[in-house]
């Protein structure tokens, strides 16, 4: 098939009629942003300060792209970032958001997120870091590069390590393109203090720095419901109450990880629900039936003798 162009002539341009006021309301709702941060407070129980930052980054934005449409002088701000609290606080989730709102904003041509770990940048010999990490800026640009367990690209105690080579590379990209990426480090909070401590190039280019704060109980089990709901489950009464009296024992142990334990605590509980119904049906199951979490389906778990849940339907219990 032959490609054909259409030549179309060149006609004058209107001159762009000048503005001399910005509703910042209209431009909040028509940019999406509102969209957006209504997006954050349904998917996301709590996490108040997280949510205000995030406001307030957005309103920076806006301004800025007000001023810029006004004639004002202004600069593109620097949108580097530092999520930092423990496992299963929204990091991740509050970075999706992030990059969709700087796109809306048009601060990135695409807004795609690209979630990464040490692994994906250094690699284990001469030679082989530099190629892994400029190839994962080059699938980052245009949007959000999200380091998980940032600190890890640090290890000072081995003088084979190779990340600081990663490192020197991103410092560089994160400055040179901060119009066209922004990267989000996290990890836990000590460690990242230590992490810019060793690495001060990075903490001068971080603009924002954000503290997701653990879910209270709560807000806990209010996420708990929401996850059951998205895949058609309910509690009984009873099992409600021993979902709260799970997760009071649960944060108290080891390797506990907010949302990400709620989570596997009910994947859990509906392989136990499932072996139940299995054993024990006699005929038919209606939807009620296959859709109920009951008490025992949660009171299975060994965290009600002080072990760890990670027993599975029949395994014996101590």
């Amino acid at each position: 098939m032959t490609e054909t162009t259409e030549q179309i002539a060149d006609v004058p341009e209107a001159p762009s009629a000048a503005i001399d006021s910005v509703d910042l309301s209209a431009e909040f709702r028509e940019s999406g942003v509102k969209e957006i941060l209504d997006e954050l407070d349904r998917e996301l129980v709590g996490l108040l300060p997280v949510k205000q930052r995030i406001r307030e980054t957005a309103a920076l934005l806006l301004v800025e792209r007000a001023r810029k449409q006004l004639g004002l002088s202004h600069q593109t701000p620097t949108l580097h970032m530092c999520f930092t609290g423990n496992p299963g606080t929204g990091k991740t989730t509050v970075a999706l958001r992030m990059s969709n709102l700087l796109h809306r904003l048009g601060y990135v041509r695409k807004g795609h997120l690209v979630s990464v770990t040490r692994d994906d940048l250094v690699g284990q010999y001469i030679g082989h870091t530099a190629p892994k990490t400029k190839e994962v800026l080059k699938r980052a640009m245009g949007g959000v590069l999200f380091i998980d367990e940032a600190y890890y690209l640090y290890r000072p105690d081995n003088e084979r390590d190779y990340g600081q080579e990663a490192i020197e590379i991103l410092l560089q990209v994160m400055e040179n393109n901060r119009d066209d990426l922004v990267v989000i480090l996290a990890g836990y909070a000590d460690r990242m203090d230590r992490f810019f401590s060793s690495n001060p190039g990075f903490r001068s280019r971080i603009a924002h720095h954000i503290d997701f704060p653990d879910y209270t109980n709560e807000e806990l089990y209010l996420i708990s419901e929401g996850m059951l709901a998205e895949q058609n489950y309910a509690f009984t009464p009873a099992a409600e109450t021993a979902m709260r009296e799970y997760i009071d024992l649960r944060r108290n142990q080891s390797h506990f990880a907010n949302a990400r334990s709620i989570r596997n605590a009910l994947d859990r509980a509906r392989l136990r629900q499932a072996n139940r119904l299995f054993e024990s049906a006699n005929g038919p199951l209606d939807a009620a039936a296959l859709s109920t979490i009951d008490e025992q389906d949660i009171r299975m778990s060994r965290v009600f003798s002080g072990g760890l849940d990670t027993d599975k339907p029949g395994s014996p219990r101590p």
